[in-house]
């Protein structure tokens, strides 16, 4: 395709945009009818531990959106010489779960509370023993009902709570709604009818009766939407929102906004039965679209949903690159004081590729990454630790591997639970996240990691922001009766470039004894939270 014809698609409209919210950037991508990538922006931020919540200032969402976008704009104009004024169609995404409520006159009632939070474990297990079905920490329904528990004063003027994703998306288009994979982090869904489970429901509003809120649960939830739907379109003060230079003009379709989760699993085509994907960044989390439900309940083991509807066994360690991110940056500082200032693309690259020199054991070094709680392990807090005994082969290249092994650990430990337990058959798994951008050790590390052949894509990078503009153009472009994973599999994925690595048996191994000793040492970890004190 010409440059020329770029332009003309973008003047045209024949275009997809996602905008994507993750924890540490967010992404907005521009894609053709092909399905390439037009153009990109982003924006740096940072979740903060304010008043024992981790959170992200409601501000900050907006002029973060407003960034990213911006960047987007300009490489438009840079690159294709053409000024963007109209989309085919849009889609926002973000970081899942989490807590954003907020009163009749749209006021945010509390600070946005994101799913990093663990001091909803009262709720949760109580949530889990009245539905029997296990309903995590950072699920929404968690953060509602122990506000409830703790008698906030703002509980009663609660008039619609939702995720990231569906605030932007109510922001833009007016539209209370949300995709229904975002919604399965919610609240528990129905698979014959798509939407919230309806015993589950009513058990809730049974359960809190006698508090007297002038509200039920059903009422102040977003409305549920499958992908392929419409679900509203973009407001005269919505487009001067994402763009204030008033450009962009309004009346463009939305599709239903999506989690992270969602996106991950359209970014690599695992949205079929028996497929399934490695999503990693600050958190990380596997998805495996199952074929039978599982045998009974499992605290470990969230169900949540593709975003056509279908049940998922969804993995997720609070904990994963922060650590590691952290380290790098250490690396940085010296690199700085010795007068050499080094790209970071260029900084990650040559440390990581330095594990691939590592002993299989990583010499006896250990390592947690938690800055958080991890409710795999049964950590309420985390402080980030690292660990060697006199006698430990202390290098840079087994350093490094100890870190990437630890961003692995706790997902390990989740994922034995459907193969040992449950015996799920997984074959392979798709991995994507900025981790991935150096080529080779991040993907031997998790196939040595889950004992299982690791793919990733040449889009690995791009992650969710493009998974979510696929989701825009399959609404906008999808024909009759096509499904989702038909849309993927025949329309965008035909001829996608895989790498696959199988694990080898010494990396199995070493990663086998590197679990050994993670799994002993996680009383050092309980007892750094017991006696170092922190912020929570």
């Amino acid at each position: 395709m010409t440059q020329s014809d770029v332009a003309n698609r973008i003047t045209q409209g024949q275009t997809s945009l996602g905008i994507e919210f993750g924890s540490t950037r967010i992404k907005a991508v521009l894609i053709d009818s092909r399905f390439d990538t037009i153009a990109s922006g982003s924006y740096e931020w940072e979740n903060q531990l304010k008043d024992g919540y981790w959170t992200y200032d409601q501000t900050e969402i907006i002029a973060g959106l407003q960034a990213a976008y911006l960047e987007l704009k300009q490489e438009v104009s840079n690159k294709h010489g053409v000024q963007l004024q109209t989309i085919g169609s849009i889609g926002f995404s973000a970081m899942m779960h989490g807590y954003m409520a907020f009163d009749n006159d749209q006021n945010l009632l509390v600070p946005f509370r994101t799913w990093r939070n663990s001091n909803t474990g009262a709720s949760a297990k109580e949530l889990t023993e009245l539905f029997q079905f296990n309903i995590p920490e950072r699920w929404s329904i968690a953060h509602l009902y122990q506000a409830i528990l703790n008698q906030e004063p703002h509980v009663p003027q609660i008039q619609y709570v939702t995720t990231l994703a569906g605030y932007i998306h109510w922001l833009l288009t007016g539209e209370k709604v949300l995709g229904i994979g975002d919604a399965s982090g919610m609240f528990p869904i129905e698979e014959s009818t798509h939407t919230y489970h309806a015993q589950m429901i009513r058990q809730f509003d049974q359960h809190i009766a006698s508090k007297g809120y002038p509200w039920n649960l059903q009422s102040i939830l977003p409305r549920v939407a499958t992908s392929g739907e419409s679900a509203g379109l973009l407001t005269e003060q919505g487009a001067k929102l994402l763009d204030p230079s008033g450009d962009l003009a309004a009346g463009i379709p939305l599709c239903p906004p999506e989690g992270d989760a969602g996106t991950g699993m359209v970014a690599t085509n695992s949205v079929k039965k028996r497929t399934g994907n490695v999503s990693v960044g600050t958190s990380v989390f596997a998805m495996i679209v199952l074929e039978r439900e599982l045998s009974r309940l499992y605290p470990e083991i969230d169900i949540v949903t593709t975003p056509d509807g279908s049940p998922v066994a969804m993995v997720h360690a609070n904990n994963c690159s922060s650590d590691l991110n952290a380290w790098v940056g250490l690396f940085r500082e010296f690199a700085q004081l010795l007068g050499v200032d080094a790209d970071s693309g260029k900084l990650y690259s040559l440390l990581l590729n330095q594990a691939l020199k590592a002993d299989p054991d990583v010499g006896g070094l250990l390592s947690y990454g938690y800055l958080s709680g991890e409710n795999i392990t049964g950590l309420e807090h985390g402080r980030p630790l690292f660990v060697r005994s006199p006698d430990s082969t202390f290098n840079l290249a087994n350093f490094m591997q100890t870190h990437l092994y630890s961003a692995f650990g706790a997902l390990r430990l989740g994922m034995n639970i459907l193969t040992d337990n449950e015996n799920v058959p997984i074959d392979s798994l798709l991995a994507h996240g900025g981790l991935f951008k150096t080529p080779v050790v991040g993907q031997k590390a998790l196939a040595a990691a889950l004992n299982v052949p690791i793919s990733v894509m040449s889009t690995a990078g791009e992650g969710g922001a493009w998974g979510m503009a696929l989701l825009s153009s399959y609404m906008q472009t999808r024909s009759d009766n096509e499904t989702l994973a038909d849309f993927l599999e025949n329309q965008v994925f035909g001829n996608a470039e895989v790498q696959q690595l199988s694990p080898e048996a010494q990396d199995v191994a070493g990663f086998e004894a590197f679990i050994q000793r993670y799994e002993a040492g996680l009383e050092i970890e309980k007892a750094a939270v017991q006696h170092l004190p922190g912020k929570e």
